[in-house]
């Protein structure tokens, strides 16, 4: 052994001994770590089937167990869908709008990531016929074009509202009962770019001007996303806001922004949870007087990051009364982490809301983390590493809460940006437009949320559960997929399949 590695050693075995004497004297905390074991590798093995028959019974087998989901689900989902006004000449209607709906979703859900592929898969005749057998509602095939033309003339908007109305029907049966956060719906919110091209494709598209000294204009797309966080980790679509110019701005010189999508969807987060709990958690272009306003007026608990530079008379005070109250710190090892937390209650910020002075009262905490990581495939060598996090809380902070609320809280609104880089890189073609009409695109990401959510729900299920951890996610849908497209179904036992009664659960394990 060298004498460096040797030396590093040494002071590893100095610092456990140290800890584990903090921890005997009482000065530090040894919190509970409920973090998950690494995630398990998918199989990697050759095909577990001896016989054909064997695969096809698995095949078939697992259609029913999903059609029994789904088919729940599309029972509370497609009588909504179908009450969406249809502007088109009755006597020219080949599909029903809840067929083309449908139809949308299922791109989705099947993770297809262009009109011309939908066409291309959805219309053979095996898929189609399985299909049927699966969803009775699609009695007709119709072309993806025929979908992007509904989607450009009807209220789109109805349906992200059906999608809602599908959400509430859970919260209604107490689907969700089990996986709150202290008796809390925990709401995540950020934002994030759908798409840009360096044309004007449409009016309400925003414009921002990129480049170095030869500036040239730039045409974008950007979507404020809200997610329900479950305490087992399942991450499931709850609304998103279009930041558009033209349609909510009275002063047309100005271009809508974040903060402003954000306002617009608090009023429709009320609307749809009402006086039920809400935890609200979003990152620091949120810490400003509004819309601490905004949640105080709802009665909703939140946990903002705050940035050093985003509110720096609040950041500069909060440090100050952390030295003066060194009593309000706390000390903790969470699983191979050291924390130390400092906290300042009942800061007075004055802020403006068109040019009114207001003042309310914020609640900071910082939270200093180490750890070390080992660079065992490259050096070998220890490296030490730390970091700062920093949120503004709803209610006061002490000894007692500091750890639930920034841990379980707090750190829980990394979850929806690990959701918007599922919908954008693995099979939901968030950053695909399907259609230059804003009305139209917009549709096509209303149903991709649908699409999103019913698999979130589906897979995450108990029935499921065992055949998701042996294929993943991606490699179930691909499985279906080859299934619909290579099989022929037992449609009897599809049928009964559909029609079975069953208590849906989902996955203890997120």
């Amino acid at each position: 052994m060298s004498k460096s590695k040797e030396k590093l050693l040494k002071k590893q075995a100095a610092r456990e001994a140290k800890r584990e004497e903090e921890i005997r004297n009482g000065t530090v905390r040894r919190v509970t770590y409920e973090g998950k074991e690494k995630k398990p590798s998918l199989p990697n093995r050759l095909c577990p089937f001896v016989t054909p028959e064997e695969e096809m019974e698995d095949r078939q087998e697992t259609v029913e167990k999903a059609v029994m989901i789904y088919q729940r689900m599309l029972s509370n989902l497609l009588p909504k869908l179908a009450c969406i006004k249809d502007p088109r000449n009755p006597l020219k209607i080949k599909h029903k709008i809840s067929v083309l709906l449908i139809y949308g979703i299922l791109m989705s859900m099947y993770m297809i990531g262009s009109r011309r592929e939908a066409n291309r898969i959805l219309s053979g005749a095996v898929f189609f016929d399985n299909l049927k057998a699966m969803f009775p509602e699609l009695r007709t095939m119709p072309h993806a074009d025929t979908v992007a033309r509904l989607l450009e003339k009807i209220n789109v908007d109805q349906i992200q509202e059906c999608m809602v109305g599908l959400l509430k029907d859970l919260i209604r049966s107490k689907k969700f009962k089990n996986y709150l956060h202290n008796k809390h719906f925990l709401i995540a919110i950020d934002g994030t770019q759908k798409f840009y091209r360096n044309y004007q494709w449409a009016p309400e598209c925003l414009e921002r001007q990129v480049g170095g000294e030869e500036k040239s204009s730039q045409y974008y797309c950007y979507v404020l996303e809200a997610a329900m966080i479950l305490d087992n980790g399942i991450v499931l679509p709850v609304i998103s806001e279009f930041i558009e110019n033209g349609k909510h701005e009275k002063d047309e010189s100005k271009q809508d922004c974040e903060r402003k999508g954000f306002y617009r969807m608090a009023e429709k987060l009320k609307k749809i949870f009402g006086h039920t709990k809400l935890s609200i958690v979003a990152d620091g272009l949120y810490a400003c007087g509004p819309v601490i306003t905004m949640c105080k007026k709802y009665k909703w608990d939140y946990m903002i990051v705050l940035k050093k530079d985003s509110i720096p008379t609040v950041w500069k005070e909060a440090l100050a009364l952390m030295k003066i109250n060194p009593e309000n710190r706390l000390k903790c090892y969470w699983g191979d982490r050291e924390q130390i937390y400092a906290w300042a209650n009942e800061i007075e910020y004055e802020y403006k809301i068109e040019n009114v002075k207001k003042r309310t009262i914020l609640n900071v905490v910082i939270c200093y983390e180490t750890w070390e990581e080992t660079h065992s495939n490259s050096t070998g060598l220890i490296e030490q590493k730390e970091t700062r996090y920093a949120w503004l809380s709803s209610r006061k902070i002490n000894e007692g809460n500091v750890f639930y609320r920034c841990t379980k809280i707090g750190r829980y609104r990394w979850k929806i940006e690990n959701n918007i880089l599922v919908e954008k890189h693995q099979g939901y073609q968030y950053e695909h437009c399907f259609s230059y009409t804003w009305n139209a695109m917009k549709g096509f990401h209303y149903l991709m949320k649908i699409g999103h959510f019913l698999n979130v729900l589906a897979l995450n299920s108990e029935l499921l559960a065992d055949k998701v951890k042996e294929l993943g996610i991606r490699g179930f849908i691909r499985y279906l997929t080859l299934i619909c497209n290579g099989s022929k179904l037992d449609k009897s036992r599809i049928k009964e399949a559909r029609e079975r009664k069953f208590m849906w659960k989902l996955e203890l394990a997120g």
